[in-house]
């Protein structure tokens, strides 16, 4: 068995434990559920790399919490709720196509690339509306999200914020990053 995308059980009970306290304090991002529910889930043998992915999630600054349970299968969806991008996972270009066509002054990864290995989506901009109905995220930072691929096809990404109470998508050359955008993801559990 590869051990590296599995938790210890030391590791396991805290970030259960961290999650518990999250779920607990942000009552209003999952009213009608119960942490006793998510929690079986969690520790269930089946769900051990998701575990680890949501470990991730929280050791690259996302804040992972519950966001809503798909009716029809029954699983818990987590996203990033760090109230600004994710710190560690800034200064990304959004794809590993535009990492690889900068010639110079390359970021160490990119947002789909990360996204990737640690067993996350990204959000789309469905998912990141959803989630500013939470909170006001991103007020200070950027997030990149899913870009539709006639966008990429073209050379561009679709990034997000919220200013002026308001959500803005924007667009930018995919092999552009900066140090204040990062990108949101979410796991289904």
């Amino acid at each position: 068995m590869d051990n590296t995308k599995y938790l210890s059980s030391a590791e396991a009970k805290e970030l259960i434990s961290t999650l518990k306290a999250r779920f607990e304090k942000n009552k209003s991002r999952h009213v009608e559920m119960n942490w006793t529910d998510v929690e079986s889930k969690l520790i269930s043998e089946s769900m051990a790399s998701k575990l680890w992915s949501l470990n991730e999630m929280e050791k690259t600054g996302g804040e992972p919490d519950v966001i809503f349970q798909d009716q029809k299968s029954g699983e818990y969806i987590f996203y990033d709720c760090s109230a600004e991008s994710p710190k560690d996972r800034r200064s990304t270009c959004y794809d590993q196509e535009a990492l690889e066509s900068r010639k110079e002054h390359k970021p160490k990864n990119s947002a789909i690339g990360m996204a990737d290995a640690m067993g996350i989506q990204i959000l789309s901009e469905e998912e990141y509306r959803y989630l500013q109905k939470f909170g006001n995220f991103d007020t200070k930072t950027s997030s990149w999200i899913k870009t539709p691929e006639k966008i990429r096809d073209l050379g561009g990404a679709i990034f997000a914020d919220f200013r002026y109470g308001n959500v803005f998508v924007y667009h930018n050359g995919a092999e552009s990053y900066y140090g204040s955008r990062g990108f949101r993801g979410s796991l289904k559990i």
